[in-house]
């Protein structure tokens, strides 16, 4: 594990170093070999998937993959603007010094996840076009097809952990020496375990126990638009709505309908800091705006919270007090995700607030340092600051 992660830092420098262009190529050609090994992929894809029989319908979800969809993701990647060497202003101090901030690549990155194979191809995609060398370390269940799509990169710039044991990820997280950052995606078993054992800095991606509050004036049909895909349109998925919280006043039962016959299993009153992952919905009348917030102060995960309202100051009261990393209003929480937000593909959805929040793409995987031009200026140690 060791000489793996050596091995990364080594092409970390090499990335810092390359232009945009040869970045591009690189995405470009690990584009063409995902769609080249298509038929391979599926295969390996489908001996995963057969191996998880049993399992709940949401996880064999996460667990397949769309060899298409994957390609374009790259190659989304590959046309974003490059934030590696982007300079901005700072400070042109009264001695003459001129002072700016650049944005660079943070180094080698290893993310360990779980299911859903995709993220082989999108934390690839996203660490080398930020500059940074990816160590990538997929959940057992899909390791056939995450060994294949890992082997659409160079393998002197992607470097795939190919073994499954959880002593693996321990040791993994203990190279500080050569590695930067790591970021898990997957359970809130898996982001614990990597806390606790990490002695590198951790950009972690909880649990999405989401909400939807619709308010006393909310245009029902608007309400069961949003609550319907918030709930349905995917449930198991992190910004899918886990609760749903109404207005006292709001005519709640042909919304409530409308959910059960959309095979929604609903549970009033309880369980509001599960994340469901499934057909199962949280739901709770409350007073007020403010009993709708202190709810989701007290039960939400800081990932994406709603509210549907006709009010503005309503609406904008809840834009500015709810602590998430994304918030709406009159709109799905579905969206929070790095394509909806033209970030292009993601590394996942982070509930922190240092560095990165919410959908975490190439500026998050970046940092800024100072570049500061002088004329020969010394400071002058009688001063006191």
């Amino acid at each position: 594990m060791e000489e793996l992660a050596r091995a990364a830092k080594a092409a970390s420098r090499r990335l810092a170093r390359m232009s945009t262009a040869e970045k591009n190529d690189v995405l470009l050609a690990a584009a063409r070999e995902i769609r080249a090994r298509n038929a391979e992929l599926l295969s390996a894809n489908a001996e995963d998937v057969r191996a998880a029989a049993g399992r709940t319908p949401a996880f064999i979800d996460r667990l397949k993959l769309d060899v298409e969809k994957t390609a374009r993701g790259v190659e989304e990647v590959a046309a974003l603007p490059d934030p590696v060497g982007e300079v901005r202003d700072f400070a042109k101090r009264p001695n003459g010094l001129d002072i700016k901030r650049m944005r660079v690549p943070l180094g080698v990155i290893a993310i360990i996840y779980e299911s859903r194979p995709g993220v082989t191809a999108d934390a690839a995609a996203l660490c080398l076009k930020s500059g940074n060398a990816p160590i990538l370390r997929g959940g057992k269940e899909a390791l056939r097809t995450n060994r294949l799509l890992a082997a659409c990169f160079p393998k002197d710039l992607v470097f795939f952990v190919d073994d499954p044991d959880r002593e693996a990820v321990k040791r993994l997280v203990k190279l500080d020496r050569y590695i930067d950052l790591v970021i898990p995606r997957g359970g809130p078993e898996l982001t614990r375990a990597v806390r606790a054992e990490s002695s590198i800095a951790v950009l972690s991606h909880d649990k999405g126990v989401c909400h939807v509050y619709v308010h006393a004036d909310a245009d029902p049909k608007m309400a069961e638009a949003i609550a319907l895909n918030a709930k349905v349109e995917r449930p198991g998925v992190c910004n899918a709505m886990e609760t749903l919280l109404i207005h006292k006043d709001f005519d709640r039962n042909p919304l409530l309908a409308a959910l059960e016959k959309a095979g929604v299993e609903l549970r009033v009153d309880r369980d509001f800091d599960e994340e469901f992952l499934d057909l199962i919905l949280s739901v709770r009348v409350v007073r007020s705006l403010d009993e709708a917030i202190a709810h989701i102060e007290a039960h939400g995960t800081g990932l994406a919270e709603a509210i549907v309202t006709k009010d503005q100051a309503v609406a904008e009261r809840f834009l500015k007090e709810v602590d998430a990393g994304a918030v709406y209003w009159n709109a799905s929480t579905r969206f929070t995700d790095g394509g909806e937000f033209g970030l292009g593909a993601e590394m996942g959805i982070s509930t922190q607030k240092i560095h990165a929040r919410g959908p975490v793409a190439l500026e998050g995987l970046t940092c800024e340092k100072f570049v500061v031009r002088g004329s020969g200026q010394v400071r002058d140690s009688k001063r006191l600051t």
